[in-house]
């Protein structure tokens, strides 16, 4: 039985992941801010799936947060197998509207945490040559839209090379790239969803299921459905110029700055 670690996991994807890999006989390390919620999540998936759920408080907004899911990424006696770096947010506002305190800590969490994260796993899976890593990411990382899509961007960028750097090493990294997902990602950030058409909608669960499917697979970068497989594919050959202005305009309407 494998161990994997899930960040952001008591809500939205965090969680999808958290019940499919419980489903499949995986213990967990459920990593997230409220120790209640984590708690409760973690009785039911063990009650569930009779699977072992550790409970890990951290708020990777902060140095002591980040350090904290580190040293459990790193301890070799109890090894993690799987990392989920899904733990992200969305700030309300254009660009200059927002407090830079709040850009400040989205980097931090989007990147630094990341980045950190990520080289504590996978040094310990090195040794044991197996593992992954899923950087959650966005399809807002391929449209030139502001803060939030540059962090995502950084995502993809570092998890492509760290891959690169890997290879043949027994250790898998990938970048999930999703679009709109029914979560509390939007409630948290003040964004209203009524004017997101129902056909930009995916569905958590399977959303997860593709996604291990295309790491199993050996991919690099998932974008987990055909529709935004297509929009990504339109994006790539519309000039760059033109490009910004329409995701500018379909960012204000939709998304997080």
């Amino acid at each position: 039985m494998t161990t994997a670690l899930i960040t952001g996991s008591t809500a939205g994807i965090g969680a999808a992941f958290a019940r499919r890999l419980a489903a499949d006989g995986h213990d967990l390390v459920l990593v997230a801010r409220d120790t209640k919620r984590l708690r409760e999540q973690a009785t039911e998936l063990h009650d569930r799936h009779g699977i072992e759920a550790e409970v890990l408080t951290a708020d990777l907004s902060e140095d002591e947060g980040i350090e904290a899911v580190a040293t459990r990424l790193g301890d070799r006696r109890n090894p993690v197998d799987l990392l989920v770096n899904n733990a992200g947010f969305g700030n309300k506002g254009r660009y200059l509207d927002v407090p830079m305190a709040d850009e400040l800590k989205m980097l931090k969490v989007h990147c630094e945490a990341v980045l950190r994260l990520t080289s504590a796993a996978t040094a310990a899976m090195r040794e044991r040559e197996r593992g992954g890593v899923v950087n959650v990411a966005s399809v807002a990382a391929f449209l030139p839209r502001g803060t939030y899509g540059a962090s995502k961007a950084w995502v993809v960028q570092f998890t492509q090379g760290a891959a690169k750097d890997l290879a043949g090493s027994g250790v898998r990294l990938m970048a999930l790239c999703p679009g709109f997902v029914r979560t509390e990602f939007h409630e948290r950030a003040g964004m209203g969803t009524d004017n997101i058409p129902k056909w930009m909608w995916l569905d958590a669960d399977k959303l997860v299921a593709e996604a291990l499917h295309d790491l199993a697979r050996g991919r690099s970068v998932s974008i987990p459905d055909p529709r935004y497989k297509a929009l990504m594919g339109v994006a790539k050959v519309v000039p760059r110029g033109l490009l910004g202005g329409i995701s500018s305009r379909t960012g204000r309407k939709y998304g997080p700055q």
